[in-house]
C-alpha cells in the first residue's frame, strides 16, 4: 500500500507577507509545493492531501489540479478554527490557526494508509522522501513513527530568527524528546565564526551547529489519530482564551514518548535544507532551485 503525503498548506504566513505556499521559485515559475510533489510521486507516495483553509481551496485546484492528475491521488483537508474543538468550550474566539499538530489531525478523515507530514514552504529534497518512504512501506510497528532531523547549522535563515523543533536523540537512534524553539538565529560574538543560539525569556542557550532539528517531515501510522485527537481535544480546552496558543507536531510526538504510546525513529540528514520564512529568503531560493536544475537533479520543467 502506498503512503500518503500530507502537506500543510493553512499556515497565515505573516512574517513572509503573502500566500508563499504558492509563490513562484522555480526557474518555470514553479511553487515549492510543485518541488516536494515531484520527488514524492518519484519515491512511491500514492497519494497528496493539501490541509488548507476552506478559502485557499479554489487557488490550490487551479495551480495543481491538472498538473497532479493521472500522477497522485488528489485530496483536500480544511484546517477550520473550530475542527475538532470540543462543543463544551462554546465558540472558538481566535484568526490564527491551531498549528501544525492541529492541522495533521484535520487530515484525519483523509487519511487511511501510513503518512508522511511536510510543510508546504519547506524544501527538502528527494532523499527525505525515500527514506521516510521506505520506512512506512516496509516497518510494520504501528506504534513507531519516524521523522528527517536536519543539522540546524543547514537551517537557518539570513534575514531573521526561525522556529525549530531542538532534537535530543538516543543512541538507537530514537528521538527522546523534542522541543519546539521559536526564536533560532546565529548571534555575532566578536570572531570570524557565529554562534547558533535560541532565545527564550529574555535567556540565550547556544546550540551545536549539528544539533539536529525538526523541519515538520515526519512520518506516522495511522493509529496515532485517536491519540492526537484526544491530546488536542485537551489542549483546546485549556488554551480556547489563549488566541496565540499552537498544538505544534513536536508537541503530539513528546506526548506519545512520555506516555510510552509511541516512539520516533530518527533519520539523520546532512542536506542543505532550504525554506522561505522572510520576504528575502526569495532569491536565496530562487538560486538554490536553478543550480538544481543546472546540476540535473530536476528536468528542465518537473511537468
Amino acid at each position: 500500500m502506498q503512503p500518503t503525503l500530507l502537506i500543510l498548506a493553512a499556515g497565515m504566513g505573516s512574517r513572509y507577507g503573502g500566500v508563499k505556499q504558492l509563490d513562484q521559485f522555480g526557474p518555470n515559475g514553479e511553487t515549492i509545493i510543485d518541488y516536494s510533489l515531484f520527488d514524492a510521486i518519484r519515491a512511491g507516495f500514492g497519494k497528496v492531501v493539501f490541509i488548507i483553509r476552506e478559502e485557499l481551496r479554489q487557488d490550490f485546484e487551479e495551480v495543481f489540479g491538472s498538473k497532479l492528475a493521472g500522477k497522485i491521488e488528489v485530496d483536500y483537508a480544511i484546517q477550520a478554527l473550530d475542527s475538532y474543538v470540543p462543543a463544551e468550550v462554546g465558540e472558538v474566539r481566535r484568526t490564527k490557526p491551531w498549528g501544525t499538530g492541529h492541522a495533521m489531525l484535520c487530515a484525519k478523515d483523509h487519511t487511511h494508509t501510513p503518512f508522511a507530514v511536510i510543510n508546504a514552504d519547506d524544501f527538502y529534497g528527494l532523499e527525505a522522501f525515500q527514506l521516510i518512504n521506505d520506512f512506512l512501506t516496509t516497518n510494520t510497528d504501528d506504534q513507531l513513527h519516524a521523522m528527517v532531523g536536519y543539522e540546524v547549522k543547514n537551517t537557518l535563515s539570513e534575514n531573521g530568527s526561525v522556529s525549530r523543533g531542538v532534537c535530543e536523540v538516543a543512541e538507537n537512534g530514537n528521538l527522546l524528546s523534542v522541543i519546539e524553539r521559536t526564536k533560532i538565529y546565529e548571534q555575532e560574538n566578536g570572531t570570524s565564526e557565529k554562534k547558533i543560539v535560541f532565545e527564550e525569556a529574555d535567556t540565550l542557550t547556544t546550540l551545536a551547529p549539528d544539533t539536529p532539528v525538526s523541519m515538520n517531515f515526519w512520518g506516522f501510522k495511522p493509529s496515532v489519530f485517536p491519540l492526537v485527537q484526544h491530546q488536542f481535544e485537551s489542549y483546546a480546552i485549556a488554551n480556547i482564551d489563549s488566541p496565540k496558543a499552537e498544538f505544534y507536531i513536536p508537541t503530539v510526538m513528546s506526548n506519545l514518548i512520555q506516555t510510552d504510546t509511541g516512539h520516533c525513529k530518527v533519520f539523520r540528514s546532512q542536506s542543505a535544507w532550504f525554506g522561505v520564512t522572510y520576504p528575502d529568503d526569495k532569491p536565496v531560493v530562487q538560486a538554490a532551485l536553478k543550480q538544481l536544475h543546472d546540476n540535473g537533479a530536476y528536468p528542465d520543467k518537473l511537468w
